[in-house]
């Protein structure tokens, strides 16, 4: 029989899951071959170190550490979620007396709803984006696990 019908095999053979005919044929033929042979030595001996090896232990401090961080995250998360519901709510009602109040007014000019229009808007802009890059360079920072 030739090799690549065996190499199959082998992990098998070492696990007790082949039947009698393939044990036979895996026995007869690692004998008289030295790959195969040299191959099933080899995870043998791979077996036997990860048979040695176990899972490190973690400290308990680590894991209160780690569900704390956790639960700090989620609280953040949230109380963002909450604040930026109430900002949304709490703007909404100021744009919409800003628009019944002032810009509805036909007694102001026209361009004075233009510039404070411009100067709402920009402001409005310039806040996002600052919001943004804050949040990006937060989310981002290399070195946020290192004690400063």
């Amino acid at each position: 029989m030739n090799c690549d019908k065996i190499k199959p095999l082998l992990v098998g053979y070492l696990d007790g899951e082949l039947d009698d005919e393939q044990i036979r044929r895996v026995e007869e033929h690692i004998a008289v071959c030295r790959e195969c042979s040299a191959e099933l030595d080899e995870m043998k001996r791979v077996r036997k170190i990860l048979r040695k090896m176990s899972e490190p232990t973690m400290p308990d401090a680590f894991w209160q550490q780690y569900w704390n961080g956790i639960y700090n995250r989620l609280e953040r998360q949230i109380g963002w979620i909450i604040f930026s519901i109430g900002m949304i709510v709490l703007l909404s009602f100021a744009a919409y007396y800003l628009i019944e109040d002032f810009f509805l007014d036909p007694k102001i000019s026209l361009l004075l709803k233009f510039g404070i229009g411009a100067v709402i808007l920009g402001a409005i802009i310039l806040l996002v984006s600052v919001f943004r890059e804050k949040m990006f360079a937060i989310k981002h920072e290399r070195y946020r696990e290192v004690d400063r």
